[in-house]
């Protein structure tokens, strides 16, 4: 029996991969020879990771996971931790050399899912599908015997049959399909995570690799999981998922365009943006200018981590202040 995915394309829905399509273009056309991708690359990697181990409880913190990642040591002694980490980015690494593959096989999946979880598993082996009944919630998976077939039908949806759907929306589908097949005793969110990207990759929607979806999903956990859960609870209809998950990818790029446009910048030095950084231009954007009791009420933040966080973009010229020390305003800075 053939896997068919079934959804509506609503206003919303329509709407969003519409705003997807437009960002990526514009980052698209900005990014190409610019001398600071490699740069966007190596950010987008460790955020990647971070987001992505986090999920699934991993407790090192961005500048931990980016340490790792340049092939340094870390002072703390988590080895289960640093392991989940390097995988990940080991993971990663195997996806971007992968992304021409035209079939994806069983055993391309068995060989993601041992790079990611080799080591690091709780139950079950690397790379082998679950011989095991394993319980997500309150959500019992298909029973083992069932794996192996729903992955071939997942698989050849996969290879066929996807490529007549955007990659915004086959890559979301792949994700929540491999997710509720559940087809390692371990390790599925990771795994189907990669794999999200990995058709994301596959299909030249992230030609230059520096955007990470999962610190959407990271952000709010509880409702990732919701979203993921809602598609049971809706029999199977993935409208509600599509939506949340296309939202993310639109956040994430608009977060991108940001440290676009601070690279693009004309600063004396390289300005990594935080992710309230990131928030606070955003809501410049929105708002035109704002007071600074608005700010640091709008970012949850005292006044003083408010003013740590404009220092950088004043300085960088990103951000101009207009006014007096009283009655002055923050907007956005447009040479």
């Amino acid at each position: 029996m053939a896997y068919e995915p079934f959804f509506t394309i609503t206003p919303k829905l329509l709407s969003l991969v519409e705003s997807v399509v437009a960002l990526r273009e514009r980052i698209q056309l900005s990014t190409v020879e610019l001398a600071w991708i490699p740069a966007l690359q190596r950010e987008s990697r460790d955020r990647n990771v971070h987001a992505s181990t986090a999920i699934e409880g991993n407790t090192l913190t961005l500048a931990q996971v980016s340490k790792l990642g340049e092939g340094k040591k870390l002072v703390i002694n988590d080895q289960r931790g640093e392991r989940e980490v390097l995988n990940y980015f080991a993971g990663l690494r195997h996806v971007e050399k992968q992304m021409r593959k035209k079939t994806i096989r069983h055993e391309d999946i068995f060989r993601l899912h041992q790079v990611l979880a080799q080591g690091v598993m709780d139950q079950g082996e690397a790379g082998r599908y679950r011989s095991i009944a394993v319980r997500v919630g309150d959500y019992m998976p298909p029973a083992p015997q069932d794996v192996s077939g729903l992955m071939f039908e997942l698989l050849d949806w996969w290879n066929t049959r996807s490529r007549e759907l955007s990659p915004i929306l086959s890559s979301a589908i792949l994700h929540y399909r491999f997710e509720s097949i559940h087809p390692f005793a371990d390790g599925n969110g990771r795994t189907g995570r990669s794999l999200a990207l990995w058709e994301l990759f596959r299909r030249g929607f992230d030609t230059h690799h520096i955007f990470s979806v999962d610190e959407y999903y990271w952000s709010d956990r509880p409702a990732y999981y919701a979203a993921l859960n809602a598609v049971r609870h809706d029999g199977e209809d993935l409208t509600s998922w599509l939506v949340y998950a296309t939202e993310g990818l639109r956040q994430t790029l608009e977060q991108v365009w940001v440290r676009v446009k601070a690279l693009q910048h004309k600063s004396p030095k390289k300005l990594i943006l935080r992710p309230k950084q990131e928030k606070l231009l955003a809501l410049l954007r929105d708002h035109g200018s704002m007071a600074p009791a608005e700010l640091w009420s709008a970012l949850k933040v005292s006044r003083q981590g408010a003013m740590d966080l404009l220092r950088p973009l004043l300085k960088a010229g990103l951000v101009k202040k207009e006014g007096n020390k009283k009655v002055g305003r923050y907007r956005l800075h447009r040479p």
